[in-house]
């Protein structure tokens, strides 16, 4: 029984190391990351601007070609309104095909004689560690 205490003891303490050095790189890269990005948005804005002065589309240069586009996003802050929309236009395909876990667990266990055709279930164990408390 000692060793098992005694190898759950080195795998704990060897995963919290890890998670530790795990974040630190995370957090260093993250602001690396964002350094970069606010540079790549600076130039972004140049290269608009450069485009709208010029009445372009596109650029071509030596090292790539600059293309100016319009994206367009849709989002709704009324739910309710937009599910009514969808239903009286037959428009499910609006919505992208994405389950929502929490929602499907929790209609599950409210209806538990119940179960959508085609659904499919992956379950895995998962290991964590907590940091022991701070004793007073």
């Amino acid at each position: 029984m000692d060793n098992e205490k005694f190898a759950a003891n080195k795998l704990a303490k060897a995963f919290v190391n890890l998670r530790d050095a795990y974040s630190a790189l995370k957090k260093e890269n993250e602001e690396k990351e964002a350094a970069l990005k606010e540079q790549m948005e600076t130039l972004q804005a140049e290269m608009n601007k450069l485009c709208r002065h010029l009445g372009a589309d596109s650029i071509k240069t030596p090292h790539g070609t600059i293309i100016r586009s319009v994206s367009t996003k849709y989002y709704t802050t009324d739910w309710d309104s937009l599910y009514q929309f969808i239903n009286t236009h037959q428009a499910p395909y609006l919505l992208e095909k994405r389950i929502s876990n929490g929602a499907m667990r929790d209609f599950l266990e409210d209806h538990p004689d119940v179960f959508p055709m085609g659904m499919n279930t992956d379950r895995a164990y998962s290991v964590t560690v907590r940091r022991p408390s701070k004793k007073l």
